[in-house]
């Protein structure tokens, strides 16, 4: 006999996740009445869905700010979205100002994906793995290995949907866009940023901003 799942459980969960009801007790009642299970069901059920979703033209949308505490770092991006209605709501507002600072806070971060990366770049960094130190001595098969492993972190480390979320480690910022295009309903994505540092190329002197706005989020 299937356990039955008490309302307040079902409501809490879709608190937690925007999903419907009927989605949150069909997920619990897979999972045993277990929350983290659940959780997990509903958003490998919800990328799916995003997946489908995010070929869909997307031409509505935002341009969001962040100015870091001190005013010497500002990020502007652009989200766009299907419709003005969801570039309204609150759910997207949201997801378009943790971006932002997530940018501030990703200094290697200089595209929105992997594919967005130039040809001569890739080669370059490819060209820097392959002349380091320690694989001179090493066999070409070898170094050609090990260097490709260096590359892809490398090209990860350059890409904002590759990134850890600040605020939920857990998962990427790709992966969050993904749960708010099944949550939302529309094709979300991050057509282009821009980071602005007061002073750059102007002076040498760097501040550690990751660990600021980390701060920043931690104390809120």
């Amino acid at each position: 006999m299937q356990k039955k799942i008490p309302s307040e459980n079902i409501k809490d969960l879709r608190s937690k996740t925007g999903a419907g009801m009927t989605d949150c007790k069909r997920a619990l009642e897979a999972s045993s009445g277990d929350v983290a299970g659940a959780i997990e069901i509903l958003r490998k059920k919800g990328l799916a869905t995003a997946d489908k979703k995010s070929n869909r033209i997307a031409i509505e949308g935002l341009v969001e700010s962040y100015i870091h505490a001190g005013y010497r770092l500002g990020v502007l991006v652009e989200i766009n979205c299907e419709t003005d209605f969801v570039a309204r709501q609150p759910k997207f507002q949201q997801l378009a100002k943790d971006i932002a600072m997530q940018i501030a806070a990703c200094q290697d971060v200089k595209y929105v994906s992997q594919v967005d990366i130039p040809e001569t770049t890739v080669k370059y960094e490819e060209r820097l793995e392959l002349q380091k130190d320690d694989l001179v001595n090493k066999s070409d098969e070898i170094k050609s290995k090990i260097a490709k492993g260096r590359l892809e972190k490398r090209l990860k480390e350059l890409s904002l949907l590759d990134q850890s979320f600040i605020k939920e480690q857990s998962i990427t910022v790709g992966e969050l866009i993904k749960q708010h295009i099944s949550l939302l309903g529309e094709n979300i994505r991050v057509r282009r940023f821009q980071r602005f540092l007061l002073g750059e190329g102007l002076e040498s002197k760097s501040n550690n901003f990751v660990d600021e706005v980390s701060d920043m989020i931690n104390t809120k």
